[in-house]
């Protein structure tokens, strides 16, 4: 399915002077420019922006779940898996921001000029499941974070999710660094909130750092194993890839060789100290679990609405439920943001349609809306739960589709010229790739089974 790139080269004429009628998100490509002969900080600051868009796409609340029931079921043990998830994430990126520089296509235009038309089309129906899968995850976020901090009963709060696709027009006509801003304010509430959980619970600095180093117990131990891959497929997401690779091109750089490599290495800066954030976020949502519920020994805590109601309690504060549901909150929200761009990339770079934004953003949420009122009306807040777990195994499902064509094209030197992967890079990326293909089966099996 993934071997018939040589045999499309003559598709190779798309990337010419006309990529911008061509280019991915093409009213925002090449819009802020790099400063000439600016030093490394200034350089560096021009290129911030889409690693954190990136980055909200490993916080958004479909980890919560994962790292809350890990933090009080196992204590410390398994911030190990979100390291190395992370790690992961971070060789991922690296790879969709060097394809989206150095061919100027992004993922999805790349699927479409080097796979036949079948093959193209069975992909992008897998990338739309994947982000409806991910927006449906923001639509019950953002609606149990409504409910806890002001009350609004789980239907209202679903509706309600569906007037962001008034903010996200708006932004989106204001600029792309607009939008890039507003997701650094929302991340910058996510990590003050979780900078004062950290405070608040006073967790074990010896049992933090005795759960970065792996223990073999998460492979023996067939319930840490299992949330252990849950961790693992809430965290790397496919609709980043396709998004990473493409807003690296707003930046606009010189297409020349040199210029290239100068992006490709800020970029690299700027994806890597974003995830390292997201990384820190995820890590204190289970810390802030096991020094909350596993020390205190609640350790059957696997739902965000009882882990808010317990915070309290448990760690003798007033404010701990408030900034985690705060935190919630924003999390949704910046995730709402990035996966409207994603849907929009994935549509364009797959089918070459381009539907005005706001026809886009409704068939997207109205996607996400109906199961989750369905389910709520039906089933209430344990329905919730479990279709936000659901939302995860079918991530996981869809992820592989992304990254095994990701790693082919970024090997392959007639797409990538002189930035093609290493050898070194190439067999990394592989058993990379075999982990998460492996692992999520497993995940999908025990799920179904």
């Amino acid at each position: 399915m993934f071997d018939n790139l040589t045999t499309r080269d003559s598709l190779l004429k798309n990337i010419t002077d006309d990529t911008n009628k061509l280019a991915s998100l093409s009213e925002v490509h090449a819009s802020i420019n790099i400063p000439e002969g600016a030093g490394f900080w200034k350089k560096l600051l021009a290129f911030t922006g889409p690693g954190l868009m990136v980055a909200v796409g490993y916080i958004d609340p479909g980890n919560w779940a994962t790292d809350i029931e890990g933090g009080s079921r196992f204590g410390y043990t398994l911030l190990t898996v979100i390291l190395v998830s992370n790690l992961f994430a971070m060789l991922l990126q690296h790879l969709a921001l060097k394809l989206g520089i150095a061919s100027g296509r992004d993922l999805a235009q790349a699927c479409r000029d080097y796979y036949s038309k079948p093959v193209s089309f069975v992909l992008w129906i897998l990338s739309e499941i994947a982000i409806a899968a991910t927006d449906l995850a923001e639509v019950i976020g953002s609606a149990i974070a409504l409910n806890l901090l002001f009350g609004l009963p789980l239907t209202v709060g679903i509706i309600f999710t569906s007037l962001d696709v008034l903010l996200v027009l708006y932004f989106q006509q204001k600029g792309f660094r607009i939008i890039e801003s507003i997701v650094g304010a929302l991340m910058g509430i996510i990590l003050l909130s979780f900078m004062y959980e950290m405070i608040v619970s006073q967790p074990s600095v010896s049992g933090i750092l005795g759960g970065l180093l792996p223990k073999t117990e998460i492979i023996t131990n067939p319930g840490m194993l299992y949330i252990a891959i849950g961790i693992l497929g809430a965290t790397v997401m496919p609709h980043n890839l396709y998004l990473h690779s493409s807003i690296v091109q707003t930046r606009n750089f010189k297409r020349d060789e040199e210029g290239k490599k100068m992006a490709i290495k800020f970029a690299t800066i700027d994806s890597t100290i974003s995830l390292g954030l997201a990384f820190f976020i995820n890590a204190s949502i289970l810390i802030l679990a096991a020094a909350a519920f596993h020390q205190n020994g609640h350790r059957e805590v696997a739902d965000i609405t009882d882990a808010y109601h317990l915070l309290d309690p448990l760690l003798g504060v007033s404010m701990a439920g408030i900034f985690f549901a705060l935190a919630l909150l924003a999390s949704g929200q910046s995730s709402t943001l990035t996966g409207t761009l994603a849907g929009q990339i994935v549509m364009e770079g797959f089918l070459n349609i381009r539907l005005k934004p706001w026809i886009r953003r409704l068939i997207t949420r109205a996607i996400a809306i109906i199961p989750a009122l369905i389910v709520t009306t039906l089933y209430g807040e344990k329905g919730m739960a479990e279709l936000l777990v659901f939302s995860q195994v079918i991530l996981s499902l869809q992820l592989s589709f992304a990254v095994v064509p990701l790693v082919l094209f970024t090997a392959n030197r007639k797409i990538m010229g002189n930035f093609a992967n290493s050898g070194g890079i190439t067999i990394l990326s592989w058993v990379v790739t075999l982990i998460i293909i492996l692992l999520n089966g497993y995940l999908l099996f025990r799920t179904l089974f």
